[in-house]
């Protein structure tokens, strides 16, 4: 009898050291667990972070981030995340449906490892009338914006995971270089187009970043997502700049409906040119799938639709 309990216990101190080792190589194995508020920082952790990130991303491609209820898998994902990124700026905030998931995934505390991507970038603000302190949430749409996320999700990862520093610092130079690249090329192609054709018209006004950066007057149906969209007098509005202006284009973004568009094009005979990406990517395989392709495409189609 004591024989064989000698052998069940050698058993088990076998399997509790088995156990053990393959914890062990989990351990050295696990990828950092991120979740990101929608799809744009999605993509931009991923040139950062690599393999080294199992990322997440809340907001279905082509959704609106500005108003979101996020399912029971965003809430277990949260919870479970090792860092959670988000754009502020009140673009998540909006509704509170950002605040709320943080309250209820247990990720509100002050050690949360939360962090806010557009930490660092000079916000503009909103023109509506008691929007005026109220900051406009896509910086992105400036290259030289994206380069601060860049920079903040490099730092935060760093500080997650120090142990592949230099993973993520070699990672985010390269891919730093690239987005300079590209913010030299958007200057340098947008300065092309004839500087009274530079009117850049939207249905939400997303593009202030944009337009400061590249030198664009922008127009809008509506300034933001979160607020009244389409209504008749915001139609009107804009219906009478455009047929008080030399305007020759439209366009409508990938995230919105087209039909207050569609009626701004019809009331004025200007015709809609083509689609742009703002509050999130393309599909993956497809057209401005990834953060450095939607800009590039943004450019070309603006460009090919102000000829």
């Amino acid at each position: 009898m004591i024989k064989k309990l000698a052998g069940v216990f050698m058993a088990g101190s076998l399997l509790l050291a088995a156990a053990s080792g393959c914890s062990s190589v989990k351990e050295d194995s696990e990828k950092v667990e991120v979740v990101t508020t929608y799809s744009i920082i999605y993509d931009l952790v991923k040139n950062v972070g690599g393999e080294k990130v199992e990322v997440h991303s809340m907001v279905p491609i082509g959704s609106n981030p500005h108003e979101y209820d996020p399912l029971p898998e965003d809430v277990l994902k949260t919870t479970d995340a090792d860092v959670v990124f988000y754009n502020g700026l009140n673009l998540e905030e909006g509704n509170s449906w950002f605040n709320k998931l943080l309250k209820t995934s247990d990720k509100d505390g002050k050690d949360a490892p939360v962090y806010r991507v557009s930490e660092g970038v000079e916000a503009i603000h909103l023109e509506s009338k008691g929007l005026e302190k109220e900051p406009d949430p896509h910086a992105w749409l400036n290259i030289n914006n994206g380069i601060i996320y860049v920079e903040n999700i490099r730092d935060a990862l760093i500080k997650e995971d120090p142990d592949n520093k230099e993973f993520y610092e070699k990672n985010a130079e390269k891919y730093i270089a690239e987005l300079k690249e590209l913010h030299d090329a958007t200057v340098s192609e947008l300065a092309k187009v004839p500087e009274d054709k530079r009117v850049l018209i939207t249905s939400e006004g997303a593009f202030k970043y944009f337009g400061e950066a590249y030198n664009m007057n922008t127009a809008y149906v509506w300034e933001i997502n979160s607020e009244n969209q389409g209504t008749p007098q915001q139609i009107k509005s804009l219906v009478d700049f455009i047929k008080n202006g030399n305007i020759t284009a439209l366009f409508v973004e990938t995230s919105v409906d087209a039909r207050s568009m569609e009626t701004v094009s019809k009331e004025t005979g200007v015709p809609i040119k083509g689609k742009v990406f703002t509050d999130s990517l393309g599909k993956p395989g497809e057209d401005g799938d990834t953060y450095k392709e939607m800009m590039e495409w943004n450019t070309r189609t603006i460009i090919e639709g102000l000829k």
